[in-house]
């Protein structure tokens, strides 16, 4: 039996905007990005969903935040929702070589799939085997289509050391734990009942980090992102998670 372990924790937003009503729990100097790295481990970059950076782009930022802090980067659009995974050689090749410039920094990418597309091995794999040969590094995948759930998917991105996110609201049960590879566990935090909106009561985001510091066996990392961002609440509500986190008593 392996021993089980304490997982190293990421905890953060999708972007690291510092809303007026949490800035007091942030210093006062630095860009935004500096700001938000003192008091966060870990962020999730959306903005490269809709467009590239450049190379010199995610230097900048690698440099701009502590040793141990880390990017997760959404992949793009042009690859998920419009190539469909299908033909996207080139465009992937683009992304990473300048994702790749954020160095240690890269703590993972981030897969987000349409609620439209279906899982088609013929389709899948060939894409997740190019991907594997160009990026050896942490990779999670957030499917929303029923196809993608099934036990025979969740072996094949095992396979291809791939961790299906664990997602809040969940489009159906299973969609609410992670699954895949896991050595990562990746949970976004979308807001709920009201997705990108609403704030996460008291309750729920303590039960969410007992989750988080349980030990396991076969798990290196967690990743905790709060998407609810429209109104600001993922900003507080990490900021909570860390408190939290820093309060409870590690399990038995």
């Amino acid at each position: 039996m392996r021993p089980t372990i304490r997982p190293q924790l990421y905890i953060g937003c999708a972007g690291w905007a510092i809303p007026k009503a949490s800035s007091e729990r942030f210093p006062e100097d630095g860009s935004h990005l500096q700001r938000y790295a003192q008091v966060f481990n870990g962020v999730e970059i959306n903005s490269s969903f809709y467009r590239s950076h450049q190379p010199a782009t995610y230097a900048r930022w690698a440099s701009s935040v502590p040793g141990d802090f880390r990017f997760a980067v959404k992949m793009p659009r042009t690859i998920s929702h419009q190539a469909r995974l299908f033909e996207c050689s080139t465009t992937l090749h683009a992304f990473l070589s300048e994702v790749h410039q954020l160095g240690s920094k890269l703590g993972c990418l981030l897969l987000q799939l349409p609620p439209g597309l279906a899982y088609t091995a013929s389709v899948a794999l060939p894409f997740f085997e190019m991907l594997r040969r160009l990026h050896l590094g942490p990779v999670a995948c957030e499917p929303r289509h029923v196809s993608w759930f099934a036990h025979a998917v969740d072996r094949q991105l095992i396979d291809h050391d791939i961790s299906r996110v664990a997602a809040d609201p969940a489009p159906l049960p299973r969609a609410a734990v992670p699954a895949g590879d896991p050595a990562l566990q990746y949970l976004r935090l979308h807001g709920s009942p009201r997705i990108y909106y609403d704030s996460y009561p008291e309750a729920t985001l303590h039960r969410i980090s007992l989750k988080l510091r349980r030990p396991a066996s076969h798990t290196a990392q967690r990743w905790c992102i709060f998407d609810n961002t429209a109104l600001g609440h993922a900003t507080s509500n990490a900021l909570d998670m860390l408190d939290y986190l820093g309060d409870d008593e590690p399990p038995a």
